[in-house]
């Protein structure tokens, strides 16, 4: 078994933001993952984070209470969670 993981997350806060930021509430949760030193890649429905088990698990609940944080009244975040002995770039390397 790895201690290395691959995940996705999608945070669907409620609301998704404020009038003056439709999408802060979303954002909040994507600026915590990028502060957190792992690789990751922000994309149009999720964002994928690549890097040891326990920090990679770490940053995801982070990322659901920063979401919170920012004033969503509520939210659920989607995850996937892989535990392979692959990269983010093994894996997508031949479509890009």
């Amino acid at each position: 078994m790895t201690d290395r993981v691959i995940a996705e997350i999608q945070v669907a806060p409620s609301p998704p933001g404020t009038a003056e930021d439709p999408h802060a509430h979303v954002e909040a949760a994507i600026a915590v993952i990028q502060a957190s030193g792992l690789r990751c890649e922000v994309g149009a429905l999720g964002t994928t984070l690549e890097g040891d088990a326990d920090t990679v698990w770490a940053t995801l609940r982070a990322a659901h209470e920063a979401m919170l944080a920012a004033g969503a009244t509520s939210g659920i975040s989607h995850l996937k969670v892989a535990s392979v002995n692959r990269t983010m770039e093994s894996l997508t390397r031949k479509f890009r």
